[in-house]
């Protein structure tokens, strides 16, 4: 396999259906959907030679990893997660790898999360960052909220948005497994756009 070929699998999840995709170098993609055609639909437009897998221990680990750290399986420990194979301009990869210290059981604001990032004029942007974001999970976009409290947009859905908000607004608890979801630098990336 080379350093462009793209294999992806598809399982049901308690949020409907998940495709990993990825590369050699990472996860490229994670997504979220009520159907397994139309998340491999969207993966084949932007990938065109993608490569369905039915068994592959290597892309099956990633994903129990991604769902064990989501699900906060009762193990002692929660598995890393698996090297993420970003792409994106630099400031998207500077809002996903602030998301990625966003305590599970937390939410912020657009708008603070734009003055973390030492650009608070920036929320628009924060805003599109967070749309683009091509790892569900694993970079929660979904700890993003509007500053009034509400909920706005989530790629994979409101209802997803509000189920994963809410299942982890259960084990906040940092020092449990899985209290927190967080990016190791290990899963970061050479930076590259």
């Amino acid at each position: 396999m080379d350093s462009h070929t793209v294999r992806f699998l598809l399982r049901p999840c308690w949020l409907g259906w998940i495709l990993l995709a990825a590369t050699p170098r990472g996860v490229l993609a994670i997504a979220l959907g009520d159907g397994p055609e139309l998340l491999a639909q969207d993966l084949l437009q932007h990938h065109p030679g993608a490569e369905a897998v039915t068994d592959d221990p290597l892309l099956e680990a990633w994903l129990a990893g991604v769902l064990a750290t989501t699900e906060a399986l009762a193990a002692e420990a929660v598995p890393p997660l698996p090297p993420l194979d970003l792409r994106g301009t630099p400031f998207r990869r500077r809002v996903w790898q602030e998301l990625g210290l966003i305590p599970t059981g937390s939410t912020v604001s657009y708008a603070e999360l734009a003055r973390r990032l030492g650009a608070p004029q920036a929320v628009r942007a924060v805003a599109q960052a967070c749309g683009a974001n091509p790892i569900a999970l694993a970079i929660p976009c979904h700890r993003v909220i509007g500053s009034d409290g509400s909920l706005r947009g989530y790629r994979w859905g409101l209802a997803r948005k509000r189920a994963l908000l809410a299942y982890e607004a259960g084990r906040n608890d940092p020092e449990q497994p899985g209290g927190t979801t967080h990016l190791s630098k290990a899963a970061w990336p050479a930076d590259r756009a």
